[in-house]
């Protein structure tokens, strides 16, 4: 299982750091990664990386979020720095067997329950 941790209320420009670990039962990961999703819009990519350390970003968080993981690769980090109201959302974390680095939900196996983060004026 992925247990995702960290989402708050902030203001904007502020900054969160959300925590996605995963548990003994889930084995053989190459990638992780954040997607989101606000009321009313599809979900979308936030952030990837694979057991490389290569990254993938959605555009709008390009040079504002960074993703990292630990040395052993089971739990997952999203630093969000200069948040905007646009990066209110739900934040999900998940887990793939097989990194295809594409950021397509699809390729993913595992979801994490996800963790709320509103972003105030």
């Amino acid at each position: 299982q992925l247990q995702a941790s960290g989402g708050g209320l902030v203001q904007t420009g502020g900054s969160l750091r959300l925590s996605c670990t995963s548990s003994g039962s889930i084995d053989s990961i190459n990638e992780m990664g954040w997607y989101r999703q606000a009321p009313g819009k599809q979900r979308e990519l936030v952030a990837t990386i694979t057991t490389g350390g290569v990254t993938k970003y959605g555009d709008s968080v390009k040079g504002r979020f960074t993703i990292s993981s630990d040395n052993a690769f089971t739990t997952v980090y999203l630093r969000m720095t200069s948040l905007r109201l646009e990066d209110t959302a739900v934040y999900s974390c998940a887990a793939a067997r097989v990194s295809y680095a594409s950021g397509d939900p699809l390729d993913y196996d595992y979801w994490g329950q996800g963790t709320q983060v509103t972003v105030s004026s």
